[in-house]
Parts: structure tokens; C-alpha cells; sequence
């Protein structure tokens, strides 16, 4: 049987404040996500909503005491960590993605510049 925190006590309003941190910040981070602007900037995204997913888990496991979830928590993670791990192999293969509207790394063409 779970059993939920109790409001009342410390612990359940420290929960409670984590719980409503962790939603703005999935929020914001998905924000991110969609804005871009570079393919960067949506791994570092991803990777984000991957580690406050295993923030909730750990917040379920302390509200629960259901140490259950964190097994599902290191699983998360070690798939997160490779995904990130193959998206930077992806970006370095690509030669980095630039910002739309930025000219840095552009070769010039003859003629221009010195």
C-alpha cells in the first residue's frame, strides 16, 4: 500500500514546493525545445526534461516510499546519457549546426573581407 505524504509535515511541503519548481522548469525547457534556435540548444533540451523526469521518480519515491521507481530512475538515465551521447556524435558529424541569421563559420567568398 502507498502511502502519501502528510501536507502537514515538513517533508510534504518541501514536496510540494519541488513538485511545483519541477513543473515550471519543464515549462521553460520545453519552451526551449520548441524555440530552438539551433539543434544544440533542443539536446540540451532533451537532456533537461530527461533529468527532471528522474526528478519527479525521486519525488514519487519520496512521497510513496516506493523505492521501486528508482530502478526505472538509473534506466532513465543511462538511456539519456546515450542519447545525448549519440545526438553530439550526430551534431560533430554534421560540423555543428549554425543560428539562423549568423554568418560565424561561413567561409567568405573571394573578393570579400581583407
Amino acid at each position: 500500500m502507498t502511502r502519501l505524504i502528510n501536507l502537514d509535515s515538513f517533508l510534504g511541503v518541501t514536496v510540494t514546493v519541488a513538485l511545483g519548481l519541477l513543473a515550471l522548469a519543464l515549462i521553460l525547457t520545453f519552451v526551449r525545445l520548441l524555440r530552438g534556435p539551433s539543434l544544440s540548444d533542443r539536446v540540451v533540451a532533451l537532456d533537461m526534461f530527461s533529468i527532471m523526469a528522474m526528478g519527479l521518480i525521486a519525488l514519487r519515491v519520496i512521497a510513496t516510499g516506493q523505492a521501486l521507481y528508482l530502478e526505472i530512475a538509473i534506466a532513465l538515465g543511462l538511456v539519456a546519457f546515450l542519447a545525448t551521447v549519440f545526438f553530439a556524435r550526430l551534431i560533430e558529424a554534421r560540423g555543428g549546426e549554425l543560428r539562423e541569421g549568423s554568418d560565424v563559420g561561413v567561409p567568405e567568398e573571394p573578393g570579400e573581407g581583407s
